[in-house]
């Protein structure tokens, strides 16, 4: 089935580029985040092919409404962000994703991430490892890294970086920084371009699911700040402050969440 989902997110992120190189409008959500047509027609496609392809499993989606959303919840459910990153889309930095992942009594045991600017795709399969395909080449397998003191690499939020991240900086000086948008952070984590991203401001399950099963197959992990399992099927939704690391084993330095 991975196949047919990595032909669904590459699909909807081929709806996506059609409204990406014209004008569309920008509306608000009620909690003040950005929604544009791309938004919309990509939550449409694959909501319905997801629909047709299982149809016995619910499809909870960021573009439904909590009544939708909370009808579908369940032991087993496909978990979508149909656009993460809807500012970085806006303003056509490219770092925009498709995001689909399969939740299994909580936790994510599918995920594909496809970023349709650079046709570049990551997918996961609980058991079968992590891999990564540009564009029309072979796909190829992935790994998280082994940290070392002296080729440290942080990976932050562009938009939603908190004191937690600073004080995590902080702590290693010497750490090379890159800032980007959407899940694609958590992807330099599990290709080993990356050891850590910390992120102290509350994200969405939809936000992490497909990405939390990416980097655990290719060896890392994503957890709470005090280490705790992140789990999905949550009441509302909504995930505390996580850290996504490459190297578990290794013996990290970091801040205490509030």
């Amino acid at each position: 089935m991975i196949d047919e989902i990595v032909r669904i997110s590459r699909l909807a992120g081929d709806a996506i580029l059609e409204i990406y190189k014209r004008t569309y409008s920008v509306d608000t959500k009620d909690d003040k985040s950005p929604l544009t047509e791309a938004d919309l027609a990509s939550h449409a496609f694959i909501n319905d092919s997801l629909s047709k392809l299982t149809p016995d499993i619910p499809v909870v989606s960021e573009e439904m409404t909590d009544e939708e959303k909370q009808g579908n919840q369940g032991e087993r459910f496909w978990l979508v962000d149909p656009l993460d990153g809807t500012k970085e889309f806006i303003k056509k930095t490219g770092q925009f994703t498709v995001n689909i992942a399969l939740i299994e009594e909580g936790v994510a045991t599918l995920g594909v991430v496809h970023t349709p600017a650079i046709r570049l795709t990551y997918w996961g399969q609980r058991g079968r490892g992590a891999f990564k395909q540009e564009g029309d080449q072979p796909p190829v397998s992935i790994t998280a890294r082994k940290a070392t003191p002296d080729n440290m690499a942080i990976v932050a939020s562009r938009d939603h970086a908190g004191p937690l991240v600073k004080e995590l900086l902080a702590t290693y000086l010497d750490a090379e920084s890159t800032s980007m948008g959407s899940s694609l952070k958590f992807c330099l984590v599990s290709e080993g371009k990356a050891d850590i991203y910390l992120r102290d401001v509350p994200t969405m399950e939809w936000d992490t699911a497909a990405a939390h099963c990416i980097v655990s197959e290719a060896g890392g992990s994503i957890t709470l700040l005090n280490q705790d399992p992140l789990l999905y099927n949550k009441p509302g939704l909504k995930n505390g402050s996580i850290i996504a690391i490459g190297d578990p084993d290794f013996p990290w330095k970091l801040p205490k969440s509030e």
